[in-house]
């Protein structure tokens, strides 16, 4: 049999955090092997009629299409942002929040779909989400998929305001954190929604923003420095064959899969390495 990871990791990280069947027939497939069949398409990339069922699912035989239907099901009832945030409750002591690093990852879109556009610096049509990591480049919280082709600005006070949100309810403390940003972010915008939450804003002055550039804005270059851990963890999602390019045509699906990503490389750096 094929383990993305162990039996024990899954149920306890995973399965308890997805919805069961309250009434009718109990599926006759452990949770635990669809998730792992789940992480094994996230991690390869391959299709779903191409999953090597036979080899990820022991438990009963069944076709891809159950698995793909139970992935659509926790989607619809939130189970996997159920999942992510629980998981961040329960292990937020994982997370090094000495500084957190704030950027966008552009992702091609070659089916189109949801929240897709056309971005020339990609040459392609891109899907944006907006990523906060912690210093060691975790994922902490993340924005639903925006079109590719708008700026880094585009609804930003609401995009900002769901990430801190969803620190809040990771019982993450959002007063005094230290946020590194690109001068894509330099705007006041910005500075009054991290005001609000007491969030200390460090972005990089934006050259072509000559009233920014003569104010006394507080910028600090060498905490800056630690922003490029979040260009190591759009390598890492790259790694995960599902994420390098978008096929998914829905912006639920999009966003689930960033979700469980999340979970991925908690496990894979912190869990696993206890």
């Amino acid at each position: 049999m094929i383990y993305i990871f162990p039996q024990d990791i899954v149920q306890q990280h995973i399965v308890q955090h997805l919805s069961q069947p309250r009434r009718g027939p109990k599926c006759k497939v452990a949770t635990w092997e669809l998730v792992n069949a789940i992480l094994y398409k996230l991690k390869t990339g391959c299709q779903w009629d191409m999953l090597p069922i036979n080899s990820l699912i022991t438990s009963n035989p069944i076709g891809y299409k159950a698995v793909f239907h139970h992935f659509r099901k926790w989607i619809k009832d939130g189970s996997w942002e159920r999942a992510f945030t629980n998981f961040g409750k329960t292990s937020k002591h994982f997370f090094d929040l000495s500084t957190a690093q704030l950027d966008g990852t552009h992702s091609p879109a070659k089916r189109g779909g949801e929240a897709v556009g056309y971005q020339k610096r990609k040459s392609a049509k891109t899907t944006n989400i907006l990523l906060l990591t912690d210093k060691n480049g975790l994922v902490v919280a993340s924005e639903k998929p925006e079109a590719g082709n708008h700026h880094d600005l585009y609804k930003i006070e609401d995009q900002l305001t769901h990430i801190f949100n969803q620190m809040k309810q990771q019982q993450i403390p959002l007063d005094g954190l230290f946020v590194n940003a690109d001068p894509g972010f330099d705007a006041e915008i910005v500075r009054k929604v991290c005001e609000k939450e007491e969030v200390i804003l460090n972005v990089k002055p934006n050259k072509r923003n000559r009233a920014n550039l003569d104010s006394d804005q507080f910028f600090d270059e060498l905490m800056y420095e630690e922003h490029f851990s979040i260009e190591r963890t759009n390598v890492w999602m790259d790694s995960l064959r599902t994420l390098l390019v978008r096929q998914d045509t829905t912006s639920s699906s999009w966003s689930s899969w960033h979700n469980i990503a999340a979970i991925y490389w908690k496990i894979k750096h912190r869990v696993l390495k206890l």
